[in-house]
């Protein structure tokens, strides 16, 4: 009881900094979204495309979460957009006070999309709430179909799924289909794209759905 008591208190007051976070995003009509994957999926470069794709449109900035390092905050200043990194120590993932301190940090009414790159793990970025708009899950084809079966909760809260490194699909056992239709056994709403961001094949469609998904934010 001491535990679940423990964990309930933390999930509570991260659940009023995501509050605050989502109303001071709405206020400035900045679009968030949270991209959430396991260690080495793809997805900074996929960020890398999503950015050089809009950042002509649209005025981004990202926050780069990891448990330490600044390798790819380095990677995404290169991309011209503002860049901040958060590392969390010990901790596997987010949480909305931390996204809190950076918010303020950026001048929001510069902008309009915020992406935040979570800390690489299947499990946590799942239960923290950060405030944003959508959450996006990658998933590459060399991690295995099986995925999710065995972490649900990730497939359950994201709004898109990703499926990366489709340019080595050749090459590993991966069933594209059976993946699919086990995300979508825990997500009917889940809408999922094909992707190489190596050669570019199916970045239109994730593109596509991304812009949308701003629009409803700016009113456009």
């Amino acid at each position: 009881m001491h535990e679940i008591s423990i964990k309930s208190d933390v999930l509570a007051d991260n659940t009023l900094a995501a509050h605050h976070n989502r109303e001071h995003l709405h206020e400035h009509r900045v679009y968030a979204l949270n991209l959430m994957s396991g260690p080495g999926a793809g997805k900074t470069t996929l960020l890398e495309r999503t950015i050089a794709a809009l950042k002509d449109r649209y005025r981004l900035a990202v926050i780069e979460g990891d448990v330490q390092g600044r390798a790819d905050a380095e990677r995404i200043g290169r991309c011209g957009v503002p860049v901040t990194q958060i590392n969390t120590g010990h901790a596997c993932h987010l949480d909305a006070r931390l996204v809190q301190r950076e918010l303020h940090a950026f001048p929001l009414a510069e902008l309009d999309v915020l992406l935040i790159e979570n800390v690489g793990n299947l499990v946590c970025p799942a239960e923290f709430d950060l405030g944003e708009h959508d959450k996006a899950m990658v998933l590459s084809v060399t991690e295995g179909h099986d995925k999710p079966d065995k972490y649900p909760v990730m497939f359950h809260v994201a709004r898109a799924l990703v499926l990366s490194k489709l340019d080595l699909l050749p090459h590993v056992d991966f069933d594209v289909e059976r993946a699919t239709r086990a995300a979508r056994a825990l997500n009917l709403d889940l809408e999922v794209f094909q992707v190489s961001a190596k050669t570019g094949a199916g970045l239109d469609a994730w593109l596509c759905w991304l812009e949308g998904r701003i629009a409803r934010v700016k009113g456009g």
